[in-house]
């Protein structure tokens, strides 16, 4: 659980512009989820709220993005150097939690175990190549909220909008450039540059 201090019921109902009555029934329905104190009110983990926000397509207030929160993002890439170079980049923005994958496979796992905001799949790894991810993790509703940013030396248009297609959220051509690559992730997690 996060060390951060939970929302009440009221201040989603100001964050959101909103009656604290439709909050309490978001939780009643099972839209929000909520745990209950031992005086019997409803709180709310920064977390989870961010993850209500993403599903309703919410604007996420800018104030719970610089409250401590992290943003995870998942690189699955089979080769080391990229994966290192990659991780130091994001390891640099202090928002970002990062971990890695080295093949489609313990992709899988990671979904499940890390849930990431972002994914940063590459689409040419043996075994379970990076299409093949992106559809499996596109058709789970547990990934729902998972961004995808496609990355590949060799791609070709008809590839790219096959991706696309499939509900990849961005292609970027190896070699690429850091701050592209950077910028890209901030507009998919919705986080605007200081």
């Amino acid at each position: 659980m996060s060390s951060e201090k939970p929302l009440t019921t009221g201040e989603i109902a100001d964050f959101c512009h909103i009656h604290l009555r439709t909050v309490l029934q978001w939780i009643h329905d099972g839209k929000l989820k909520a745990y209950r104190t031992p005086g019997n009110h409803s709180r709310v983990q920064v977390a989870d709220f961010i993850d209500f926000l993403k599903q309703y397509n919410m604007p996420i207030p800018d104030s719970l993005l610089v409250r401590g929160n992290t943003r995870k993002v998942l690189i699955v890439d089979d080769d080391a150097n990229m994966v290192s170079s990659l991780k130091r980049l994001l390891k640099k923005d202090q928002q970002f939690e990062v971990d890695v994958a080295y093949d489609g496979f313990e992709a899988g796992i990671k979904l499940l175990l890390f849930k990431p905001d972002i994914l940063i799949l590459d689409m040419r790894m043996p075994g379970m190549n990076g299409y093949e991810v992106a559809q499996k993790v596109k058709r789970s509703p547990n990934c729902a909220h998972t961004s995808i940013i496609g990355v590949s030396a060799y791609f070709e248009d008809a590839d790219k909008k096959k991706l696309l297609d499939i509900g990849v959220d961005a292609c970027i051509d190896k070699p690429f450039n850091s701050e592209v690559l950077l910028d890209q992730v901030h507009a998919l997690l919705g986080i605007t540059k200081a």
